[in-house]
């Protein structure tokens, strides 16, 4: 059944998003982000990653909200996970609370136990309306940083190990190098197209900049980045090494060569975003990196 938004204020109306809207949606969720941070850091293929999620069924599972004018206000998603974002020139008119209240109706429907969202603390507003509701804080996030004002140094290469750029042909390696090392922390493996759909076939991810590592023909790391349009900087989205080797300067090495590649290619900043779960924050610190800002996870328990 397509998506209904029920009491909206008045001149607004509902409507499920598709794979047309995404331009539009991505111009949303790039004014919440500047409102916010100062800066865009999303892209449109992060939008059309999330609409084609496993299970997620965009005629009933996400909805828009559209002015007396037909312009995007807010928006709104829901799976495992849910997302809401309101335009900034539309907050205060209560958009936030309606579409929380049919994210929250939507997952009990599918039979969900509980919802979780992202919220940066920056955003009190937000904060304070989620945890009004009932929202309980998950885990903390940060975006990290590195500002590449000069050319960053490499370290020597480790004994036994080579380092390339990624290549056509690395994708099920990779897939399984990050299923395998994200298992401790993340709640569900990701099968390859998904996993592929926000990583190497988003339109942003950048090869030539995405970093592997190599203990003869095994692949034991990697770093794999998108070159967001219109951002100017360089943003890791997945960071992995094999168990068996940990503790050898992998991670600091991918991580050099990265900010190293990005560098040539004109950029002054690498991002990147952890959260406690994955205990990595120390790591990236060491290497350079500090805070640009945080978020928290928050999730409410549906069954309550």
């Amino acid at each position: 059944m397509p998506s209904i938004v029920p009491s909206l204020p008045p001149g607004y109306r509902s409507r499920p998003a598709n794979a047309h809207d995404i331009p539009t949606i991505h111009a949303l969720v790039a004014a919440c982000e500047r409102e916010v941070h100062g800066r865009v850091k999303s892209d449109a293929g992060a939008i059309a990653a999330d609409l084609s999620r496993p299970g997620l069924v965009p005629e009933s599972d996400s909805v828009l909200v559209l002015d007396r004018a037909g312009r995007l206000a807010a928006w709104a998603w829901v799976d495992r996970r849910s997302e809401v974002d309101v335009h900034p020139e539309h907050r205060g008119q209560g958009l936030g609370a309606v579409l929380l209240d049919w994210a929250q109706a939507r997952a009990r429907q599918a039979g969900r136990d509980g919802i979780v969202q992202t919220v940066p603390d920056a955003d009190t507003a937000a904060v304070v309306l989620l945890r009004s509701q009932g929202y309980k804080p998950l885990v903390t996030a940060w975006q990290l940083e590195f500002a590449m004002p000069v050319e960053p140094t490499v370290p020597k290469p480790l004994t036994g190990v080579t380092v390339r750029p990624f290549r056509v042909g690395d994708g099920p390696a990779a897939h399984a190098l990050v299923q395998d090392a994200f298992d401790e922390w993340q709640e569900r493996r990701q099968a390859y197209e998904e996993w592929a759909t926000h990583t190497i076939d988003r339109p942003a991810f950048a090869p030539t900049q995405s970093t592997l590592a190599f203990s003869g023909s095994q692949l034991v790391g990697a770093v794999l980045a998108l070159d967001v349009p219109g951002s100017g900087e360089g943003y890791l989205e997945q960071v992995a090494v094999r168990h068996d080797h940990r503790g050898r300067g992998i991670a600091r090495l991918l991580l050099r060569h990265t900010f190293h590649a990005f560098h040539r290619a004109g950029r002054s900043f690498c991002t990147l975003g952890t959260h406690s779960d994955t205990g990595a924050l120390d790591l990236y610190l060491r290497v350079g990196m500090t805070v640009r800002h945080s978020s928290t996870v928050f999730r409410k328990d549906l069954r309550v």
